[in-house]
Order: structure tokens, then C-alpha cells, then sequence
């Protein structure tokens, strides 16, 4: 086995909302001294058969993940999985499920948009996405600046599509506990990813009790009182402490999350993920 000191667990492709093709994404770990690298695209593993076979030609080992949307008490939760049976039709098709969810929610907040009069249409959005990945809310910011509606991507969801903002909304989906359910039924690892953005330490408590894996510590949006709080939890539940950037690309000129390594794990920490994964 290739020994892995850095691995980045968590970004973004084309299949989703990232702006990088998966040729685009390894070349980018591996200018970024990584070894290893998490694809974990949103309610979707459409680049994984690519990027893994991508990675064994690049010599950079190639997670195979995904990261699933789902919702507590109205706020938007997500779970990760890593080593998941990407090829297997029943998750296939409960993902298809969750993707026809997330179309329902794109055009409610272009709707709210256009109540707010910014022209937008769900035909603009979708000339965003650089493949035949799923259409989310950077597709929609994107269409937001390039209006001149907002400067910035930060501005767009803190204006208009973060949690409370102005065209924000969930309609019903999965709990966060049904996705982990999802994800070991395709014999993967769950974990929670960036608990620091919900403000909720009961429901990560819930989450674990209930049988998630795995924390993601280190994350862009996580500052050093997030780290310790949910480091802290992942020793005393003796859960797997992971870290990734969230990688989504670039959009106008800037990345978006943190860029590939920032945040990342080393191979004792990825040994004890793949040991973790549901035969």
C-alpha cells in the first residue's frame, strides 16, 4: 500500500456544484502535495468510477464518497460516507430519490428570487454547471453576480441563499439519521460533516448515539472553539476525527471553502476509516 501522509476528505466535482472536471480536481491535490483525496459530491457518485481510475494513473489514492443532504428541524444537515459501493443499484436509486428533492428546492428559491424581483431563471442556473452534475445554490449564486444582484459568493448566501437568508428554504427530506442508514446500507463509513455550522451539539450527540462513525473536526468554517468542542467529542465517543477543505473550485477568481489541503488527514487516521467500513 502507498503510503498516505495527507489526504484531503472532503471536495467537490462537476457531478455537483464544484467547478472542476475530476482530471482538473486530482491534478490539483497533487500540485497540492496530497497523496490522497475524498470525492464526495453532494447526493451523488457519478465522477467516482472516473476519479478513482483517474488516481490510480496519477499514483494519488482516490476516496470514493459522497455527501448526503438531509434536514433536522428545518436546517440542512449533511452526512458524510466514505468507501461506499458506488456501483450498487439500490443506492443508486435512493440517491435519485434525493436529487429529485434537491430539484424542488432550486426552483422554490428561484421563485422566492424572482418574488424579491431579480430576474432568474432555472435555464440561466442550469448553463452554470460545467457537466451534467447536479444543479445547488453556487450555480444559483454564480447567476446572482453575474446580475450584479450581490459582489460575491459570500454576499449570495448571506444574502439570499444561506439558512434564514432572504430566498432560502427546505422543503421535506431525509433526517440526517436516515442518511446514515443509507450510507452503511452501501457499506460505507458515515460521518458528520462540519458540525460547527449547526449550532447544535444535541443533535451531533443524537447523530452519535444513533450510530454516525465519524466527526469532521478540521473544516474551513470551523475555528479553534469548534475544533476543540467537536475534537473533544470525537475522543470521548472514540470516534474517527476527520478534516477536509470542502473544496468546490473556483468562482469568479476566488475559491470557494477552503482550496485542496488545507485541511487534511494523515494515513493512521485513513487506515482507521477503511477498517470502519461495513462489510
Amino acid at each position: 500500500m502507498m503510503m498516505i501522509t495527507r489526504v484531503d476528505m472532503h471536495s467537490h466535482t462537476t457531478a455537483s456544484d464544484g467547478t472542476f472536471h475530476v482530471k482538473e480536481i486530482v491534478a490539483r491535490a497533487i500540485e497540492k502535495g496530497l497523496t490522497g483525496l475524498a470525492i464526495t459530491d453532494h447526493d451523488t457518485v457519478a465522477s467516482l468510477s472516473e476519479a478513482v481510475k483517474e488516481g490510480e494513473k496519477a499514483g494519488i489514492e482516490v476516496v470514493p464518497g459522497i455527501e448526503i443532504s438531509s434536514v433536522y428541524n428545518g436546517m440542512d444537515v449533511h452526512i458524510l460516507g466514505y468507501y461506499v459501493d458506488y456501483e450498487d443499484d439500490d443506492f443508486l436509486n435512493t440517491l435519485e430519490g434525493l436529487r429529485d428533492v434537491r430539484k424542488v428546492r432550486n426552483q422554490m428559491m428561484i421563485d422566492k428570487l424572482r418574488q424579491l424581483g431579480i430576474d432568474i431563471t432555472m435555464e440561466e442556473v442550469e448553463k452554470e454547471k460545467k457537466g451534467k452534475g447536479n444543479t445547488g445554490r453556487p450555480h444559483i449564486a454564480s447567476v446572482l453576480i453575474q446580475k450584479g444582484a450581490v459582489s460575491t459568493m459570500k454576499e449570495a448566501f448571506d444574502k439570499y441563499l444561506g439558512r434564514g437568508a432572504l430566498a432560502y428554504c427546505n422543503p421535506p427530506r431525509i433526517s440526517p439519521f436516515e442518511a446514515i442508514d443509507i450510507i452503511k446500507k452501501a457499506h460505507g463509513v458515515p460521518v458528520v460533516a462540519h458540525p460547527g455550522l449547526y449550532h447544535d451539539e444535541e443533535l451531533v450527540l443524537s447523530l452519535i448515539s444513533y450510530g454516525v462513525m465519524g466527526i469532521e473536526v478540521f473544516h474551513p468554517d470551523h475555528g479553534e472553539e469548534e475544533e476543540r468542542i467537536y475534537g473533544q467529542m470525537a475522543d470521548h465517543f472514540q470516534l474517527i476525527k476527520t478534516a477536509g477543505s470542502d473544496f468546490h473550485g473556483i468562482r469568479s477568481g476566488v475559491v470557494f471553502h477552503g482550496d485542496l489541503g488545507d485541511k487534511g488527514i494523515d494515513m493512521e487516521t485513513l487506515i482507521k476509516i477503511k477498517k470502519g467500513k461495513i462489510s
